[in-house]
């Protein structure tokens, strides 16, 4: 269960993460989205045989985690359908952005800024900045946490602690999004050094999400 996107690489990063979690679980799986476009939540459950297990691939429990995609569920009828946590917080997702720095070209010591999509949901803000602090715990020596910003919808603003220029020309963007798509390019726009990738299908997004499928299993 995706956000969903205009982007067609957000769709087709999502639909290769769904792929290689399915093909590693040996089950069937769909890919949904909760907003922007289709396949809407109500298409990719009819004619799927349940029971059903309906992992979110969001980054936070935000307001699409515990209201939307519940509601959706509720209209379609279905009663079959466990829904599992999102994938994040998650402390292999710091990893896999810090991988993403690296090839984005940041070297040690080289100041980061974190960079979220945003949120009204304090829940979810709290959340965001569990995987901010262990980043930072990652990219600075003295283990000291990162302080999350914020592309849209909460504060400080990315854009406006890039403009300010305080942590200096070598800084590096580190996006916790998920796939490419606006908010993605809105962080290439901004001052810095280098915009890491999203975390895409990463190795360990596939395995994470394997984990959130079989932890419904084991407790019921």
């Amino acid at each position: 269960m995706a956000h969903g996107s205009r982007d067609p690489r957000g769709g087709r990063t999502v639909e290769r993460l769904a792929a290689a979690a399915s093909e590693s679980l040996g089950v069937t799986g769909r890919v949904a989205n909760v907003d922007v476009t289709g396949p809407t939540v109500a298409e990719a459950l009819d004619g799927l045989a349940g029971p059903v297990v309906a992992v979110p691939a969001f980054l936070a429990s935000g307001y699409h985690v515990r209201t939307d995609l519940p509601a959706q569920l509720e209209q379609h009828g279905r009663t079959d359908v466990t829904v599992t946590e999102p994938l994040g917080p998650a402390p292999e997702l710091a990893e896999v952005m810090l991988r993403r720095l690296e090839q984005a070209g940041r070297r040690p010591g080289d100041p980061v800024v974190f960079a979220a999509a945003g949120s009204a949901d304090a829940g979810a803000l709290a959340e965001v900045g569990r995987v901010a602090s262990s980043l930072g715990h990652l990219v600075h020596s003295e283990g000291k946490a990162l302080e999350p910003t914020y592309i849209t919808s909460a504060r400080p603003r990315t854009g406006e602690v890039c403009a300010a220029g305080g942590h200096g020309p070598r800084t590096f963007i580190a996006p916790y999004l998920l796939a490419p798509g606006l908010f993605h390019r809105w962080l290439t726009e901004m001052p810095s050094a280098g915009v890491a990738e999203p975390l895409g299908d990463d190795r360990e997004l596939v395995r994470l999400t394997a984990r959130r499928y079989r932890s419904v299993l084991t407790t019921g």
